[in-house]
C-alpha cells in the first residue's frame, strides 16, 4: 500500500508538468530516483502533513487561473494519480503531558493544479512519530465544513462500509493516516486541522519527541516568492511538578515567560519564510528529579462523545538517580546436588548462580546451602557480598558442589529460614533450586506455610526453580 501511494505521488508530480503560471517559473517535481526498485520504492511518501489532487482524469489538470489549453489527455488513470498541492499557511501546537503528546496541525492549501471548471477529491496524509494514534481531522472548504467522528460499529455490514472507504493507514513506519475529502473545485482554498497523539521517547533521563515537519520543494506556491506564516508553540506539562529544562530543539523556539512555571514550559516559535521548513521539529527536555514520582489523572469524557466511560491514568517518573536500591538483600540460595542433577545440569546452575552473586551489592548479604542427603553450607552465617566474599563463594562452588546422593528437601529449607529469622531492615529471600520429585511434598509444603506464618510480615519469600522434568508440581 505504501509503495502504491508513492507510486501515485510518482505519477502526479509528472502531470504537474503540464501545469503553466506565466514566466515565473512552472512547478516541476523533484529530482527522480534513479529507479523504483525496493529500496526507493517509498521515496515520495510524506515527511510532514500534506495534501494531494485525487487525479483519475488527467484532462481536469491546469492552472485554473492560466489555462494553458494543452492537447487533452486520453484515458484515465487507475489507480488515480496524486498531485501535492502547494501550501499557503502551516501551523504546529505540541502540547506534551508526561509521556505523551498531543500534535495540532492546521493550514491552508490550494487546488492549483485543477481547471477552475472542474472539481476533485483530495486526500489528506499524516504522518505520525512514535506510537501514533489519529484524533481527528476538520476540513473547510467551498464554504462547508467535514470533521471525522468516531463511531462504533456493530455488525459486519458496517465494518465492511468502512474498510472501502478511500484512506486508513499507509502499512509503513511511521504510521501514515490518509483521508479523502469530498469534491473540492480547481483554485480553491482548503483548510485543514489535523490532530494526532504520539509518545515520548525516554532514555537517560530525557524525554524526546519528533514530529515529521519535513516539506517538500514543490509545496511551496509558484510564482514570485513571497514571505509566508510558519508557526510552532510547544507546552511542556512534566505532570509532577518538578524543575524542566530544554535540552535541544530543531528550530528557533523563544520561551513564553509568563507561561512557564515549575513543571511546566511553554516555548514559540514564529517567522516570515520564503520555503517551508525543511527538518522535522525535534525537541527535547529533562525533568531535574533524583527521586520517584507518581500522578494519577481522573478524565471525564466530553459531553457528545459516544465513549461515555470515566477514564484515569497512572503515570510513573524513574528519576535520574538509576543505580539508587529500594532495600537491601538477604538472600539464601539452596542448591539440589543429588545425583541427578550430574552434567549439564549441576553445571548450569554453577554458572547461573556464579552470575547471581555477582549482581548483589555490598550491602547485601548471603548464603549458599548444598544439599542431597546432607547439607553443606558456604558460611555458618550470612555474609555482606563485599567482592572478597563473593570470590570465595565462587571458589566454595567450584570445589562443594558436587553431584551425588539423595534428595531431601526439607532440612535446608527449615535451615535457611532460621538463618533469616532475624532479619531487621532488609528483604529476605529464597532460591530454591531442585530437579527432585519427593514423596513427602505435602508434608514439606505444610510444614513451610506454617514456619511463614508465624514469621509473620518479616517472612522471607520463597522461590522455587524446578530443573528438567522430573520436578513436582502438584503443592
Amino acid at each position: 500500500m505504501a509503495e502504491d501511494f508513492s507510486k501515485a505521488v510518482d505519477d502526479g508530480l509528472k502531470f504537474s508538468k503540464r501545469l503553466y503560471f506565466g514566466k515565473d517559473r512552472a512547478v516541476s517535481p523533484p529530482k527522480q530516483p534513479p529507479s523504483m526498485d525496493k529500496a526507493t520504492s517509498c521515496a515520495f511518501l510524506p515527511t510532514a502533513p500534506m495534501v494531494y489532487a485525487v487525479i483519475s482524469d488527467p484532462g481536469i489538470v491546469d492552472n485554473p487561473d492560466i489555462p494553458s489549453y494543452q492537447p487533452h489527455v486520453h484515458g484515465r488513470c487507475d489507480p488515480p494519480a496524486l498531485i501535492p498541492l502547494t501550501m499557503n499557511r502551516v501551523e504546529l501546537q505540541v502540547d506534551c503531558y508526561m509521556d505523551t503528546a498531543f500534535i495540532r496541525v492546521s493550514g491552508s492549501w490550494r487546488v492549483h493544479c485543477i481547471k477552475g471548471s472542474k472539481s476533485c477529491g483530495c486526500r489528506v496524509a499524516i504522518p505520525m512519530g512514535e506510537q501514533g494514534s489519529i484524533l481527528g481531522v476538520e476540513v473547510d472548504v467551498n464554504g462547508k465544513s467535514y470533521h471525522t467522528q468516531l463511531s462504533q460499529l456493530e455488525d459486519d455490514k458496517e465494518m465492511e462500509k468502512v474498510t472501502h472507504v478511500e484512506g486508513g493507514f499507509l502499512r509503513v513506519k511511521p504510521h501514515i493516516f490518509t483521508l479523502t475529502t469530498p469534491q473540492v473545485n480547481g483554485g480553491a482554498n482548503i483548510s485543514i486541522k489535523m490532530s494526532w497523539s504520539q509518545k515520548l521517547s525516554y532514555s537517560n533521563g530525557n524525554f524526546s519527541l519528533i514530529v515529521p515537519f519535513t516539506f517538500p520543494g514543490y509545496v511551496i506556491p509558484p510564482g514570485k516568492k513571497y514571505l509566508k506564516k510558519e508557526k510552532i508553540q510547544l507546552n511542556v506539562n512534566s505532570g509532577v511538578g518538578t524543575e524542566v529544562s530544554c535540552k535541544t530543539a530543531s528550530h528557533s523556539l523563544k520561551e513564553l515567560r509568563g507561561v512557564s512555571q515549575v513543571g511546566k514550559l511553554g516555548f514559540l516559535y514564529e517567522a516570515d519564510v520564503l520555503n517551508w521548513s525543511n527538518t522535522d521539529f525535534n525537541f527535547s527536555y529533562t525533568v531535574s528529579s533524583s527521586h520517584t514520582h507518581g500522578a494519577v489523572l481522573v478524565q471525564s469524557p466530553p459531553m457528545h462523545d459516544i465513549d461515555q466511560r470515566e477514564i484515569f491514568s497512572v503515570y510513573l517518573l524513574p528519576g535520574n538517580e538509576q543505580s539508587r536500591k529500594v532495600f537491601r538483600r538477604d538472600v539464601v540460595f539452596v542448591v539440589d546436588i543429588s545425583g541427578s542433577m550430574q552434567g549439564k545440569p549441576l553445571d548450569d546452575v554453577k554458572n547461573v548462580l556464579c552470575a547471581a552473586l555477582s549482581k548483589l551489592h555490598p550491602e547485601d548479604s548471603f548464603c549458599i546451602i548444598a544439599f542431597n542427603g546432607q547439607t553443606f553450607l558456604s558460611s555458618t552465617s550470612m555474609k555482606s557480598a563485599s567482592k572478597e566474599a563473593v570470590e570465595r563463594a565462587i571458589e566454595w562452588i567450584g570445589i562443594n558442589l558436587i553431584a551425588g546422593g539423595d534428595t531431601d528437601i526439607l532440612p535446608p529449607l527449615t535451615q535457611a529460614i532460621e538463618m533469616l529469622s532475624n532479619t531487621r531492615g532488609s528483604f529476605p529471600l529464597i532460591f530454591l533450586v531442585t530437579d527432585g520429585s519427593v514423596q513427602d511434598e505435602r508434608h514439606i509444603c505444610d510444614v513451610m506455610k506454617n514456619r511463614l506464618t508465624e514469621a509473620g510480615p518479616i517472612a522471607p519469600r520463597i522461590y522455587t526453580f524446578g530443573i528438567g522434568k522430573g520436578f513436582c508440581l502438584c503443592h
